[in-house]
């Protein structure tokens, strides 16, 4: 019996459709994740960039458990001296919540380039509508 290893030009791409809508917000990330990994596939390679483009739609229907959304922050700094800037989750996710997804999504992901690579394969979309239609995405259940 032979291992296949998967090379760059030989990897098919799917589209797949997540629907977040009053799904947590992290278990959605993770299976974006795989999906943009491509671990659910049988030839699942670790060194080559094999996963699937994901489109997730109603990432503002996301619900954060606990007291999330009051505790959790996101944060960033300029790299300057008191360039520390910290918006709580309950108005980052009124205001952007594809960036709440897509914080999440890139949190779940290898620190490396094969991770930056697929994070633009992600696709986050506030509402139910989207984009891809042209490319007949299939819908995967959490």
């Amino acid at each position: 019996m032979s291992t296949t290893m998967l090379t760059p030009q030989t990897v098919e791409r799917k589209w797949i459709i997540l629907d977040a809508a009053g799904k947590p917000l992290g278990k959605t990330a993770a299976m974006a994740a795989n999906l943009l990994r491509g671990k659910n596939k049988v030839d699942y390679t670790p060194h080559v960039d094999c996963g699937d483009y994901v489109i997730v739609i109603n990432a503002e229907k996301a619900v954060l458990t606990g007291k999330k959304l009051e505790q959790k922050f996101y944060r960033t700094h300029s790299g300057y001296p008191g360039g520390l800037k910290e918006t709580r989750y309950d108005r980052l996710m009124s205001k952007k919540p594809e960036l709440a997804m897509k914080l999440a999504v890139r949190g779940m992901l290898q620190k490396n380039r094969i991770a930056s690579a697929q994070l633009t394969r992600l696709r986050v979309f506030r509402g139910p509508e989207h984009s891809h239609e042209a490319q007949k995405p299939q819908p995967c259940e959490l």
